[in-house]
């Protein structure tokens, strides 16, 4: 393992235990203060804190961007080699609910590109991990793409644009769109997660607007290392700073890049 990557799992698995060990309480602490928010908010930061203890230690002139120290993201602007990109805990609302389906997501992007990727989902103990030319995996076993051709026959991810409630009305046309021209439709809210899934085929692709570069780019990379494509919904390589990522096997890509190119930001949809 590329010992990049082997201190993004050290640290994944770190922010792993802290949710793991906060799941179990969530019911108790819901029933005694009622501020599940605040909770979650200190779940997320000693989640975060824990990953970046384990970064900066390593790599102390790495330069990070996490989703709760809240930078914002210009592709190079601090002129940086290695950047790390950090979700604590993507698929926040289910956790406050104990619905199972959130992760830890981290990548390092090299000059602006993911050259390493780790999602973890602490609840499986599922470890996904790639290394950019070295392929992708699952608890060590080598994963691909799925091998469907026909979108008729594939099962879908999808997210709701949650930060912008206006975008919602394109949304749901899309979303009829693609009920009708695919096999099921799922939603299941950790966009991180979705991706690693489609990586080792459980989706066959996956569509969402208005995310952020920590929702994406372990996922992009775990993707691309699975032999999918990723992209915006015109199948463009602009997914990371417009937010607007469309993914899945080569032959599913190229069939949602028809129907879903129109509602693209480069075709003049909605910016969500």
């Amino acid at each position: 393992m590329h010992p990049m990557l082997n201190i993004a799992v050290k640290a994944a698995r770190k922010a792993g235990s802290i949710i793991n060990r906060a799941s179990m309480d969530v019911d108790l602490l819901r029933v005694t203060r009622k501020q599940h928010n605040d909770f979650v908010t200190e779940v997320d930061r000693s989640a975060e804190a824990a990953i970046i203890e384990v970064i900066r230690t390593a790599y102390p002139d790495h330069a990070i961007l996490a989703e709760e120290s809240g930078q914002s993201w210009a592709e190079g602007e601090d002129g940086h080699e290695y950047t790390w990109v950090i979700d604590p805990l993507d698929g926040t609302t289910n956790f406050i609910h104990g619905f199972p389906q959130y992760c830890v997501s981290i990548a390092l992007l090299h000059r602006g590109n993911p050259s390493q990727a780790v999602v973890y989902d602490p609840t499986r103990d599922e470890l996904f991990t790639a290394s950019k030319g070295a392929g992708a995996f699952l608890n060590n076993r080598r994963i691909r793409v799925s091998r469907r051709d026909k979108l008729a026959d594939c099962l879908i991810g999808t997210g709701f644009p949650f930060r912008n409630l206006e975008s919602l009305n394109a949304y749901l046309e899309v979303f009829a769109l693609m009920t009708q021209n695919c096999a099921g439709l799922r939603r299941p809210g950790a966009a991180a997660l979705d991706l690693a899934y489609v990586a080792c085929g459980r989706l066959d692709g996956f569509f969402e607007s208005g995310l952020k570069p920590w929702d994406m780019a372990a996922g992009m990379l775990l993707i691309t290392e699975a032999g999918g494509l990723v992209g915006n919904y015109a199948g463009e390589a602009r997914q990371m700073e417009q937010g607007e990522v469309m993914a899945g096997n080569p032959k599913t890509f190229a069939q949602m890049v028809r129907l879903l190119s129109p509602y693209s930001i480069d075709n003049g949809g909605p910016a969500a």
